[in-house]
């Protein structure tokens, strides 16, 4: 039914398609991206494996909304890449947390939060209607934290 085809002629903008046809709708929409990174920790006043140094590699998922621009954008996923490796990353990244971020037990309930303010930072100076719907932080491939927008706020 919908079987292998080869593109001959290219779309071509202003030819086939008009610039006032890229933006398809004015909804908000949300768009998803993750990374990992590496690191080490120890928690404090906590008995269990997790008191002694040891390391994760973590994986985190950022969900940003916002409204589309004139050609059907949000954010460019680069944008997000960006924030991430330029400001967030670099606290993160092959560290000892419990040194590079604030004064904190390094859970993964509170380094989450501490991601979703440092993106919702960063998205302050993005146009108008940017914001963090979530941000997911997996310690290990089957547990992690999440932080989201609604309960940041109601707080």
């Amino acid at each position: 039914m919908y079987g292998f085809t080869i593109v001959e002629n290219l779309q071509k903008i202003d030819q086939d398609i008009k610039r006032h046809e890229l933006k398809y709708h004015k909804k908000r929409v949300m768009v998803s991206k993750e990374f990992t990174f590496d690191a080490a920790h120890h928690l404090h006043c906590y008995e269990g494996k997790c008191k002694n140094l040891h390391g994760h590699t973590y994986r985190v998922i950022f969900g940003i909304s916002g409204y589309v621009d004139d050609i059907g954008i949000v954010i460019d996923f680069g944008d997000i890449k960006d924030i991430w490796k330029e400001q967030i990353e670099i606290h993160l990244d092959h560290r000892y947390l419990n040194d590079t971020l604030p004064n904190m037990n390094t859970t993964a309930e509170n380094m989450v939060v501490w991601i979703y303010e440092k993106m919702e930072a960063a998205l302050a100076g993005q146009p108008e209607g940017h914001r963090v719907e979530f941000v997911k932080l997996y310690e290990t491939p089957t547990s992690f934290a999440e932080a989201r927008r609604e309960w940041m706020e109601n707080e």
